[in-house]
């Protein structure tokens, strides 16, 4: 239970609606109980006043009564709904919010031993399970024990005894019942838990690498594993529905005992009366009522199992600590950049060897500099470094003599723009993609910016209101290049970081791309890490890695004069 405590504190900023949203269910229950019991009184009181000859019978007043609360229960049953859901909602909202920002600190460094598969099941599907939590634990333990409380004090007017009785009765089974049945069901939810996100994270993995299973002939195996799965999920699903059943079945029987408990007293008299009358039916049909309350708890604790375990998960990954920190305070962002890297060496957790090593170079402001080398040669993890998206374990980044460290989180992301080698395009509009980059920009600025890179086809049919359709998938590889590039512009950094941005192009297209890039970021401090020759030769640096090692740097012409590994790589083409 205590996995739950962090979430519970969310609860407090919505405790006045929660806890109007708990009194209307209370509310509800006991119209509830009073329209059957009355109802039952009623019609047994009318009976006896007929048989025994009472022509002065004041039916007025109870069939108000049922009346009223016929009125109060269906009305409190919608204003319930409309208040707990409202509020569990924005519970959730906090929820969502507390969860991604503690994830975003731990961006990629925590979360890069998780799947996609997984980290989405545990940001969305763990996240709403955790909603549970009010609407089928607190709300419905403290509603029936309220209730139980009113009841019994309502029928001690009549008979104490009785009243007891049933008050007794309804509250053993308050407090035995669910914890039977959390304790049944708390391995089978915590399986369905990760039964659920194993197999979604099967599902997401099946599908980003359909096309290369069916290559390499493993699509049947990879299916067969996500079967096997699902058939797991299915057993436990079942096995909790067994579960469900059982408790209700013991609910309804030790209901009924209940009922014929209290015939069987109340037929003795009720308050001190020994001829059987219309209370007898009372006490009866208030029995039969008041376990409505008792019905969602069994229920509500086997769910409990479910809400732990989705809670652990996502402690799990808020607990971490960040790899990164920034300072609190807030610092500017430069408009010119010198970078500066100063025998700086980096390894990955839990690996033998550097992907860095004493690493030093300069950019200066307006610099182009290409990084080149082999795949796994240490050139992404540079730009990494840049972003601090991992601090190095050795020697110093600087920007204008300032360590990296020292800017502000936002003055950091001020100051770097970045071509990602995989340019990732939300599911909406041309514009909605663009303004990511430049919220503030009008419309006519991001459309002379597609001019610039060469993309103003895109504004030929619906404009800025093109859909791109998820992940970009209208557009060519060409064009996605094009677009990050807009996006990179529009954010207008001075140090600009593009990761093989040339890569799955044809030489036609790449040689366009270089060109477009020379222009446009002429005025930029550029980094461009590539392992690929073409359009080099307009870079005012070239650097030449391997294995974290700089083994050749110069412009293409020193390179080639002094035949090293560069002039090799030339060569060979």
């Amino acid at each position: 239970m205590r996995a739950l405590l962090p979430y519970l504190t969310l609860y407090k900023r919505h405790k006045w609606m929660l806890t109007l949203g708990i009194a209307l269910a209370i509310l509800t229950l006991l119209a509830s109980i009073g329209l059957l019991t009355l109802s039952g009184w009623f019609l047994s009181a009318s009976a006896i006043a007929g048989f025994a000859g009472i022509y002065s019978f004041n039916y007025m007043l109870p069939a108000a009564g049922v009346r009223g609360a016929a009125i109060t229960r269906t009305a409190g049953r919608y204003f319930e709904r409309l208040v707990s859901h409202d509020a569990t909602f924005r519970v959730l909202q906090h929820l969502r919010i507390y969860t991604f920002s503690k994830l975003l600190p731990l961006s990629p460094a925590g979360l890069a031993r998780y799947q996609q598969g997984e980290l989405l099941n545990r940001i969305v599907a763990d996240v709403d399970t955790l909603d549970h939590l009010y609407l089928r634990v607190i709300s419905p333990l403290v509603g029936a024990f309220v209730v139980i409380m009113i009841v019994t004090l309502g029928l001690s007017v009549l008979d104490v005894t009785l009243a007891i009785t049933l008050g007794g009765i309804m509250l053993l089974t308050l407090f035995i019942m669910p914890p039977v049945f959390y304790r049944a069901g708390k391995n089978t939810g915590q399986n369905l838990t990760h039964l659920r996100g194993q197999y979604r994270q099967q599902l997401t993995s099946w599908l980003q690498g359909q096309a290369e299973l069916t290559i390499f002939g493993a699509s049947k195996r990879y299916r067969a594993q996500m079967e096997a799965t699902e058939l797991q999920w299915h057993e436990a699903q079942r096995r909790q529905s067994e579960l469900t059943a059982l408790s209700q079945a013991l609910m309804l029987l030790i209901g009924a005992l209940a009922v014929m408990l209290m015939l069987w007293m109340a037929s003795g008299g009720v308050g001190g009366n020994t001829q059987p009358g219309a209370l007898i039916a009372l006490f009866v049909f208030c029995a039969l009522a008041a376990f409505e309350a008792l019905a969602p708890v069994t229920g509500a604790f086997q769910h409990l199992g479910q809400v732990i375990a989705s809670a652990l998960r996502i402690t799990e990954l808020t607990e971490q600590k960040p790899e990164v920190t920034f300072p609190q305070a807030e610092t500017p962002a430069p408009e010119k950049v010198t970078l500066t890297l100063r025998d700086v060496s980096f390894r990955y957790p839990d690996q033998p060897i550097n992907a860095l090593n004493a690493l030093s170079l300069q950019a200066n402001p307006g610099e182009h500099v290409a990084i080149l080398g082999r795949t796994g040669c240490g050139k992404s993890t540079l730009l990494q470094l840049l972003t601090r998206a991992w601090d190095p374990q050795q020697g110093e980044i600087l920007l204008n003599d300032l360590p990296l460290s020292s800017l502000s989180e936002s003055a950091l992301r001020r100051t770097i723009s970045v071509v990602p080698q995989h340019v990732h395009l939300f599911s909406a509009t041309l514009r909605d993609n663009l303004l990511l980059a430049a919220p503030n920009a009008s419309d006519e600025a991001l459309s002379d910016m597609l001019r610039r890179v060469g993309l103003e086809n895109l504004l030929e049919d619906s404009g800025l209101n093109s859909w791109l359709g998820e992940g970009g998938r209208l557009l060519s590889g060409g064009e996605l290049r094009r677009l990050a590039i807009a996006r990179a512009l529009l954010h207008n950094a001075p140090l600009m970081l593009l990761d093989e941005p040339t890569e799955g192009l044809d030489a036609t297209t790449e040689s366009e791309m270089l060109e477009l890039l020379a222009n446009v970021m002429r005025e930029k401090t550029v980094l461009m890490v590539t392992h690929r020759l073409r359009g080099l030769a307009r870079f005012d640096q070239i650097i030449v890695m391997d294995d974290g090692h700089i083994i050749e740097r110069g412009t293409h012409a020193e390179l080639l004069a002094g035949q090293g590994r560069y002039y090799q790589f030339k060569q060979r083409l």
